[in-house]
């Protein structure tokens, strides 16, 4: 992916090597076998386990930590696979810290909890360095299942359909797989190209072709995929990035683009980044952006979010990081214009206050100066395939992800059930790939 255009105050190369492979270093390191055994001795194994609730893949947490307390680390790994076929990215980018491990017991307890994603790296990690894959496929269906993207949601559903017994084959608008595990997180959260190994051990259960560069609308349409397959599962992501009502300066661009391209880079040196950036939102994007701007070497980093500290969608967890990082927050303002000649030099914001569930302007105004200015204010799905049915700016679903169109299911970020996680995702790619397993069975 090519860099943007240069602008004043945008530069690359402002860090050396030493410096960038520090900030890009891996988040959280791999446990070894002996740190493993001891964070697995702090798990109480609770009969009713919390932890295992909060999962949206409701992995049996405590079955896979004793089992790593035994010292079977690929047992482990199967119990976890059994239910989240992409652990291993899970392990790694999943809020935790809002999740399993803030439901904890000893988080209550305690104020600490057992560590259960780095556990769970721990095992999925040593299964897939072995190279094994737990899962053979069933007697052949004569089935053919269509999957539109290779993002988490599709590639879980085409595991598990595959596992079945039936031919997949997954159209990916991309040069690439593993959808915003691939483009759209964090490079700290997943060093090392992790996200493309996975995808190649995935596939090892066989059955899955991946047609790359083929997107729905424009190169296969959602008549042809209904008519050459048995179904059709879309994983389609939200391709649409929100901007602002004044957009035409240069040095402001989606937070998505620029985390892609970071992603994508041979050489962080050459990436190029404003002395100061504003990035505005308060999800994981805007956290990902901002802190990866401090990365590269921007001098100053502001996040501005519309409501209150407690009401941002990225963890707390997530947002001490970026202070640490030395990135500052506004809250309860919202933006209202860029200003500057061609190029963005300052952005205006205006202050708010909640009412109820509701914003207001206060009336009084601010600006920052600003070279680059990365939005992180939502994305949407900018053209829904013809004849589903849409709930606001996502598709339509009902029960295990079925859509308005019989043959056709849908998952993942395209839909509105849960939150925009990957292991959400995994989760409705899953129990969607049941649902048809069960329905071309006829079982269902």
């Amino acid at each position: 992916m090519a860099n943007t255009p240069l602008t004043p105050g945008i530069a690359p190369s402002r860090l050396s090597a030493e410096d960038l492979a520090r900030n890009f270093g891996d988040l959280h390191p791999p446990l070894d076998g002996h740190e493993a055994a001891v964070a697995a001795d702090r798990c109480y194994f609770c009969y009713d386990a919390p932890c295992i609730a909060a999962c949206p893949t409701e992995i049996d947490i405590p079955l896979f930590i004793r089992q790593i307390q035994a010292d079977q680390p690929a047992a482990a790994a199967k119990t976890i696979f059994d239910q989240n076929i992409l652990g291993g990215m899970c392990a790694r980018v999943c809020p935790t810290e809002t999740l399993c491990e803030e439901a904890c017991v000893r988080e209550a307890a305690e104020g600490e909890p057992v560590q259960i994603g780095r556990l769970q790296r721990y095992a999925t990690d040593t299964m897939m360095a072995a190279g094994e894959h737990p899962f053979t496929r069933a007697a052949a269906t004569g089935k053919r299942v269509a999957v539109v993207g290779a993002g988490p949601a599709g590639l879980a559903c085409a595991h598990r359909l595959a596992m079945r017994g039936h031919d997949v084959v997954i159209y990916e608008a991309k040069p690439k797989p593993g959808g915003l595990n691939e483009y759209g997180i964090a490079s700290y959260k997943t060093v090392e190209g992790f996200a493309q190994r996975e995808v190649d051990w995935l596939l090892q259960i066989g059955g899955i072709e991946i047609r790359y560069e083929q997107a729905l609308g424009r190169d296969v349409t959602l008549d042809a995929l209904r008519d050459g397959h048995d179904a059709v599962f879309l994983g389609i992501g939200l391709p649409g990035a929100y901007g602002l009502d004044d957009a035409g300066h240069d040095g402001v661009r989606p937070a998505v683009e620029f985390i892609a391209e970071l992603r994508q880079a041979d050489d962080l040196s050459a990436l190029a980044v404003g002395r100061r950036v504003v990035v505005v939102g308060g999800g994981m994007t805007a956290i990902d952006a901002a802190v990866q701007s401090k990365g590269l070497g921007a001098d100053e980093v502001t996040v501005v979010y519309r409501r209150g500290k407690g009401r941002m969608p990225a963890s707390a967890w997530e947002q001490d990081l970026a202070a640490s990082r030395g990135v500052r927050f506004i809250h309860n303002a919202q933006p209202v214009a860029t200003h500057g000649n061609g190029t963005v030099r300052e952005i205006e914001f205006a202050y708010t206050e909640e009412d109820g569930p509701n914003l207001r302007p206060t009336g009084e105004t601010f600006r920052l100066a600003a070279d680059q200015v990365l939005l992180a204010i939502g994305q949407w799905l900018d053209e829904a395939p013809e004849g589903l049915e849409r709930d606001g700016t996502t598709l339509s679903t009902q029960g295990a992800g079925r859509t308005s169109l019989d043959g056709v299911w849908a998952g993942g970020d395209c839909t509105h059930r849960g939150e925009d996680l990957t292991v959400t995702a995994v989760a409705q790619g899953r129990d969607a790939a049941e649902d048809i397993h069960a329905t071309l069975m006829g079982e269902g």
